[in-house]
């Protein structure tokens, strides 16, 4: 029998949830002669692993001290983007004048608890897939319950001890809580358990405004919270695009989200009615009170607890496991996968971060995670996503590019679906069209970047994408038209008078 998780509300859909992912009547087995690969923690890395491994004929263990699934279907992706989709059909209804649609706004609200009993249901629903039992019964031995290294090859969990060739470090991370004087002493909000709210905050202030704090500050703004976002740096999401941020600025401007840049939030307190933060920002202080307060300050990795001395394992306690560009850790038999090792934090890196360590850990495997080209999305209405370098980091790398832009009031289709503000924006090596590097602001570029992501990885370069059919009229159209300003870059003085000739003399 395991401890049982309390996850609120104890509603039918988390105990759903629970009974799949951290069932309470479930038996640890017990070890027989040692494992191939023994992986700690059952988020996106850890189970990719198992599910591989085993599915490769290896003998593998599955720890997990939480819920299995990890951040992503508990806590991150999952539930997130099933709010998400509330909030833009919401704003789809109320903003549906724009498209000759006439409605009666005051005969239209959010009813917050449907929303979160949406996501509960369905979050359960696909918690199958990274179930105890389905593990079970692709033949990995799932252990839940504390797991430490007790030496080089040894990992105690309860009263078991298993022994193994390799292993996997894949606790994962949670959520940053930075110094703030006060913040200990009440009751705040991060992704862990934002999601367990069943009424809706009248008042909101989130701190940080990088993708978790823009994509949560938004969805609360548009079901009726009054929502203020504090950002330390100038602007939100710091580390994206300028062009791409001030786009998602504004949007959150008019959704109605209060923006406060190169803030340092000084106090929090509260009292029976209300939370209260002091703010410093441009030599003044403003005073805000709220009924919630979410923190959305980056992540901290998931190491204490592990004893990785023991094991000859190395870690920063703020970036965490040290590993190698094979994923192996100091400790050549035991490797590192997803965001307890990786600066890219996001579920697909932590999948197929995990694919190299199946081949690298079971077979003579050389695979680099520096080869890796991996995208990202914030799932902001538009979304902002990206894949390769910035234009700042090739040139700091001394790579002199070029730079093409297509702004969706350009592209046909985006104009018919009233969803003009953003772009495509595409860097390349200069002299060449290789392309290094490309952001997308779009209501649907978490799909888009997948084509430019496509062509770094096979090597295509941007000439050939303007030789690529799309349908008409699609918002992809835009990547087409990006290859298609290229092609004129190539056209120079000497072969347009030529092609001028040519023309004349065919007339």
């Amino acid at each position: 029998m395991t401890d049982r998780i309390q996850l609120l509300p104890d509603d039918e859909f988390n105990q759903d949830l629970i009974k799949k992912v951290h069932p309470t009547d479930w038996s640890n087995p017990t070890p027989s002669g040692r494992y191939n690969l023994v992986i700690i923690g059952a988020g996106t890395a850890g189970l990719v692993t198992a599910a591989g491994a085993a599915g490769l004929g290896a003998k593998v263990a599955l720890i997990e001290r939480g819920l299995m699934g990890g951040d992503c279907l508990n806590t991150g992706c999952v539930p997130s983007k099933a709010i998400i989709s509330s909030a833009r059909a919401i704003h789809k209804i109320l903003n549906a004048k724009d498209l000759g649609i006439e409605l009666a706004p005051e005969a239209t609200s959010v009813n917050f608890q449907e929303v979160m009993q949406r996501m509960r249901k369905l979050r359960a629903e696909i918690s199958h897939h990274d179930s105890a039992r389905r593990f079970q019964e692709l033949g990995v031995d799932v252990y839940l319950g504390e797991g430490r290294f007790l030496d080089r090859k040894t990992i105690k969990v309860g009263e078991q001890t298993l022994h193994f060739k390799k292993a996997v470090i894949a606790t994962g991370g949670r959520p940053a809580v930075p110094d703030i004087p006060g913040i200990k002493n009440i009751n705040y909000l991060t992704n862990e358990n934002i999601f367990s709210l069943t009424e809706l905050p009248s008042r909101l202030a989130v701190i940080g405004g990088g993708p978790i704090g823009c994509e949560l500050a938004q969805t609360f703004a548009r079901f009726g919270s009054q929502v203020t976002l504090i950002e330390s740096h100038a602007q939100i999401l710091s580390r994206e695009d300028k062009d791409a941020a001030q786009i998602i600025q504004q949007k959150l401007d008019r959704d109605g989200v209060k923006l406060v840049f190169n803030a340092n939030t000084s106090l929090v307190s509260e009292n029976e009615q209300e939370k209260l933060l002091t703010i410093e920002t441009a030599g003044q202080t403003i005073k805000l009170e709220v009924d919630e307060i979410l923190i959305a300050a980056g992540r901290t990795p998931n190491v204490e607890g592990l004893e990785l001395e023991q094991a000859g394992v190395e870690y920063n306690p703020l970036s965490g496991v040290i590993v190698n560009d094979y994923l192996q850790t100091t400790n050549p038999d035991i490797y590192g996968a997803g965001d307890i090792c990786s600066h890219l934090k996001f579920t697909h890196n932590a999948d197929f971060q995990a694919r190299l360590v199946i081949g690298n850990a079971l077979f003579p495997g050389r695979s680099k995670a520096s080869r890796l080209i991996v995208p990202w999305c914030t799932y902001t209405d538009p979304e902002v996503a990206h894949v390769g370098l910035y234009e700042h980091q090739a040139r700091e790398k001394g790579i002199p590019v070029n730079t093409f832009i297509q702004k969706l009031d350009g592209v046909d289709r985006a104009i018919l679906d009233n969803e003009t503000a953003g772009f495509v924006k595409v860097h390349v090596k200069r002299g060449t069209d290789k392309i290094l590097g490309a952001t997308i602001v779009a209501a649907h570029a978490g799909d888009l970047i997948s084509e430019i992501t496509l062509a770094m990885q096979s090597r295509t370069g941007l000439k050939k994408l303007a030789s690529v059919i799309h349908p008409y009229p699609t918002q992809a159209d835009a990547i087409r038209k990006i290859g298609d300003q290229f092609n004129r870059t190539r056209l120079t003085p000497f072969l347009k008078s030529l092609l001028m000739k040519w023309l004349k003399w065919t007339r």
